[in-house]
């Protein structure tokens, strides 16, 4: 099933650009950070509903090849906007990548430690020799340290492997004993779906503080692009119009190219997912983002803690 993506970004490509149909319009090149799925569900809507076209806003959605590619492709100016985590954003500009929070879409934790419920892992210490699967670089180390550490353990205890996309399948298969980074609102009901369920262990109730699942990004150097307020205000129009139009919204989500996405396992991540989107993407919360940063730092992940203003911000108010 997450085989797919190859298909799935070619369908990206084919959404109806809506904004030519109303004259001259501003291209933005959006690079999602996953295969499309319900955690993306206010820019399709923004895109199917004409809020983008409002905004005189051609937006080109484009899926990754590889999850760790939005960041460097947004730093390299090769994209407009990335869809990325906030833990890894630290990291990234800890690195050295010019990239700037802009915005948030879904604003609560998602990410889990996932077991099989029916293996031998029945509590966070019994992972101390075994393999623990990870897609996105940086994001493993961060979360299963800080939980390790919860338990008396150490990164060291453990042996992570990069199983890329293929996180159910390879905990399924045996190939790993956990994984880490698969969604509450996704892996956990594919796993049911499969007769595989799975037992989780939510990062923020071992040690990590609270953070904002996924964000928008962008070049440093546009942190001020009044185009990205824009951006911003279509994907606030189209998270409200979820959350009171949830089934017509749906229909919207998987029509056209997105016709095969109408299936049990997205059905339910719809379902999960349309309470955790953030209301107001453009909002920074300073708190979140200083308290990650300090955490990081205290554990040695990243050197110090930069001024907040130079990786996170409020966009200012779009022109009438």
């Amino acid at each position: 099933m997450l085989h797919r993506r190859a298909l799935l970004a070619a369908s990206l490509l084919a959404i109806p650009a809506l904004a030519r149909a109303q004259g001259r319009s501003e291209q933005i090149t959006l690079l999602l950070d996953w295969f499309i799925n319900p955690d993306h569900a206010p820019i399709i809507v923004a895109q199917e509903r004409g809020d983008f076209a409002r905004a005189g806003l051609d937006v080109r959605i484009i899926a990754p090849a590889d999850p760790n590619d939005p960041p460097r492709l947004v730093a390299a100016r090769r994209g407009d906007i990335g869809v990325f985590y906030q833990m890894n954003l630290h990291l990234a500009v800890d690195q050295g990548l010019p990239l700037v929070r802009v915005g948030t879409l879904v604003g609560t934790p998602l990410a889990t430690l996932t077991v099989l419920r029916d293996g031998p892992i029945r509590k966070l210490a019994d992972l101390r020799g075994k393999r623990i699967g990870y897609s996105v670089a940086g994001f493993e180390e961060v979360v299963v340290g800080t939980m390790l550490e919860s338990v008396g353990l150490r990164l060291e205890d453990v042996r992570l492997v990069n199983v890329n996309f293929a996180l159910s399948s390879a905990l399924m298969s045996g190939q790993v004993d956990a994984i880490v980074g698969g969604y509450r609102n996704f892996e956990l009901h594919q796993l049911d779906i499969e007769g595989r369920p799975g037992r989780a262990f939510f990062p923020e109730q071992h040690g990590l503080p609270i953070y904002d699942e996924l964000i928008y990004i962008a070049h440093r150097d546009r942190a001020r692009d009044p185009l990205l307020r824009k951006f911003l205000d279509a994907t606030e129009a189209a998270t409200h119009f979820i959350v009171n139009n949830p089934e017509e919204a749906w229909r919207m989500f998987i029509a056209g190219p997105r016709r095969e996405l109408d299936n049990a396992l997205n059905q339910r991540a719809w379902a999960s997912t349309a309470n955790r989107f953030s209301l107001a993407p453009a909002a920074l919360d300073r708190n979140r983002y200083a308290r990650m940063a300090h955490h990081l730092a205290e554990r040695r992940l990243i050197r110090s803690v930069p001024p907040l203003d130079s990786y996170a911000v409020e966009l200012p108010v779009a022109a009438r």
